[in-house]
């Protein structure tokens, strides 16, 4: 494992640089070349959301709201409540501004991935309607980008593995529950052996397709528990109130510390700050459209906009709050990283009950996070060969789920960079040179809307 880390993290500085200009250059340009559509039209969007403008004739297998709610049930998750705890770790609590930064142009960058996915739907071999990447890259694009199709499928078969979730959740257990006190003597790699081996079996029961009504159940469990740490966060919040401005202010302030103890200084700080931001709400990286691309609707101007919302609610709004909880409760001053930051934030402020509570909500986000993130190997690989042979990716992510609980969070953490790093390159360069089509589409739509004809 410490080979396998030692060559990725040798690999990892050569990505920063595509990926800045991609994801932040690339960002910005979609900000100005829209005209700030997105931002403008932020209460349409809702309302498209609320269903008002819903087409009951049009093709697809899931509404928009579901397609939003389903791909936000995947971004918020872990990201949220460890990934801050490793960004603040890593870069102190100034990386929060540069993680608030790339969200608001990964707003921008979802709206026109996600437009695309249903201008450009296609078939997998079974005949079963399809949206995504690899769609709007052959279809868009034409012969010319099948290899950045297959450069980003190949990748996306390390990038949609479970490994972070199952590596976290792991660290949760052994931290809340402490089982070599609590249930059985033994020691401590023999118990993340059990937990990932216990783990892999509940997923694969699930992604095998026996028991849907676990998935079903997840689906609907993951909006409770979301709803219930955000209450566990503004009780915090509320408790703390005194602190919040200061904790606000130092987010800010520390954002411009020149001289940064992080490695690289002010420009680690920054790559950070997208990194995570990335990991959070997946903006430019093109796992959203493959939901987003079973929507029904017609219309990809309204998925763009649904799909928008959702870098607001996953990284403005949910990573904001677990940053500010870390920070007032001092957690951010330990030596701990990811989860076991959060978990020491918690329970300073939640009368020492508040890492039994997060340890709930992490069970229900690492399972309904292991069981969607399987689907989207199971669409890259599916793309490579066939639907029949894409299953087969479900053997390999559930073996993954073993090894992650045992690896170490630097080894999951730098496969993950590593592999969204390289999924944006072909999926940003599509979303570019594509930009003026769903520009096209806008200028369509809004004129429709202006004469009330949605």
């Amino acid at each position: 494992m410490e080979v396998i880390n030692d060559f990725i993290a040798s690999v990892l500085p050569l990505t920063e640089w595509p990926m800045f200009i991609l994801l932040i250059g690339g960002g910005l340009f979609l900000v100005l070349y829209s005209k700030f559509i997105p931002y403008r039209y932020f209460g349409h969007a809702i309302a498209i959301t609320a269903g008002k403008y819903d087409d009951k004739n049009a093709v697809g297998d899931v509404s928009s709201f579901q397609a939003l709610s389903a791909a936000v049930a995947a971004t918020v998750g872990l990201g949220n409540i460890s990934g801050v705890a490793i960004a603040i770790h890593d870069g102190g609590p100034g990386v929060v501004f540069w993680i608030w930064m790339t969200a608001l142009l990964g707003m921008c960058i979802k709206f026109y991935s996600c437009s695309l996915a249903i201008m450009f739907r296609g078939t997998d071999s079974d005949g079963k309607l399809q949206g995504g990447p690899m769609f709007y890259i052959t279809k868009g694009l034409g012969p010319k980008g099948k290899p950045l199709a297959i450069f980003f499928a190949i990748c996306g078969l390390f990038g949609f593995l479970g490994v972070f979730t199952a590596n976290q959740f792991t660290e949760t257990f052994m931290s809340v529950v402490e089982p070599s006190e609590t249930l059985f003597a033994m020691d401590e790699m023999t118990w993340k052996w059990t937990v990932g081996f216990v783990l892999a079996i509940i997923t694969s029961f699930v992604i095998f397709g026996g028991l849907t009504k676990i998935a079903k159940v997840a689906s609907a469990l993951v909006p409770f528990m979301v709803a219930i740490y955000l209450v566990a966060v503004i009780v915090v919040m509320v408790l703390n109130a005194s602190q919040i401005i200061p904790a606000l202010k130092m987010i800010i302030t520390e954002a411009w510390n020149f001289k940064s103890l992080v490695t690289g200084g002010f420009w680690g700080l920054v790559i950070i700050g997208i990194r995570r931001a990335m990991f959070s709400n997946e903006a430019g990286l093109g796992s959203a459209p493959m939901y987003h691309g079973q929507s029904k609707t017609d219309n990809p101007i309204k998925e763009g906009l649904v799909a928008m919302l959702g870098p607001f609610i996953d990284t403005i709004m949910v990573c904001t709050f677990t940053a500010v909880v870390i920070i007032l409760s001092g957690a951010y001053l330990e030596d701990a990283s990811g989860i076991v930051m959060t978990l020491s934030a918690f329970e300073t402020t939640l009368f020492g009950f508040g890492d039994d509570l997060l340890m709930l909500i992490v069970t229900a986000f690492a399972l309904s996070t292991l069981f969607t993130y399987s689907y989207y190997g199971v669409k890259c690989l599916s793309f490579l060969t066939n639907a029949k042979i894409g299953k087969l990716y479900n053997w390999y992510f559930v073996i993954m789920i073993v090894f992650a609980a045992v690896a170490s969070l630097e080894l999951v953490k730098n496969l993950i960079d590593l592999s969204y790093a390289l999924m944006v390159i072909p999926n940003m360069i599509a979303v570019l040179l594509l930009a003026p089509k769903v520009n096209a589409a806008a200028r369509t739509y809004f004129e429709k809307l202006k004469h009330g004809n949605t």
